[in-house]
């Protein structure tokens, strides 16, 4: 059974959609963007707060991939590749600006909670970003792509250029300071 509505350029992996762009087939490269555009519009979320700019920089980014797809080597992902490219180009962006804002500051609501549900929920997001924009920078961005973008340590080393061990480190030292800082709020805390 197709996937999709049963096309069957959907169903092709981006590594495979990567071989037919670079084999001339320019059109379907549409393809990766739709797929990954949400992802690097977060990303890009994380790390400006003006929409035109986030806009601005998914385009950039999209655009230096495309320029590049000669020079994917698949050892990795195609995905980890691009957040790559992203990560680099939002550290670009920033020297000129020095500011980083964790993803962790978006919205995400659920039409399906009752409204105390939706209260204890603002409550500890709030809490919970607080305390995230509080962690070091390099923690905060170990912390973003770790659990909001479900990247490996591997995946993150590759986008970051962070050593694995001092990726894990990141992770560990943020995760306890989170869990001081929400000591006593959150009883049972995952962290």
């Amino acid at each position: 059974m197709r996937r999709n509505g049963g096309h069957p350029l959907l169903e092709l992996s981006d590594e495979a959609i990567v071989a037919d762009v670079v084999n001339g087939n320019r059109e379907v490269f549409r393809l990766l963007i739709d797929r990954h555009k949400r992802r690097v519009s977060g990303l890009g979320h994380s790390f400006f707060h003006d929409t035109d700019e986030v806009a601005d920089f998914v385009q950039d980014v999209f655009l230096k991939a495309f320029r590049s797809l000669p020079q994917f080597q698949k050892r990795a992902r195609f995905s980890t590749w691009l957040y790559r490219i992203a990560y680099t180009s939002a550290l670009n962006r920033l020297n000129r600006r020095k500011e980083y804002k964790s993803l962790s500051e978006n919205d995400y609501e659920s039409a399906y909670r009752t409204p105390e549900e939706d209260h204890i929920k603002a409550l500890l997001r709030d809490a919970v970003r607080q305390a995230v924009t509080e962690l070091p920078e390099k923690y905060r961005i170990c912390v973003d792509l770790f659990f909001f973008y479900d990247r490996s340590y591997s995946e993150i080393e590759m986008i970051t250029g962070y050593p694995v061990n001092t990726i894990k480190s990141h992770v560990f030292r943020a995760k306890k300071l989170l869990r001081e800082k929400l000591e006593g709020f959150v009883e049972g805390s995952i962290l």
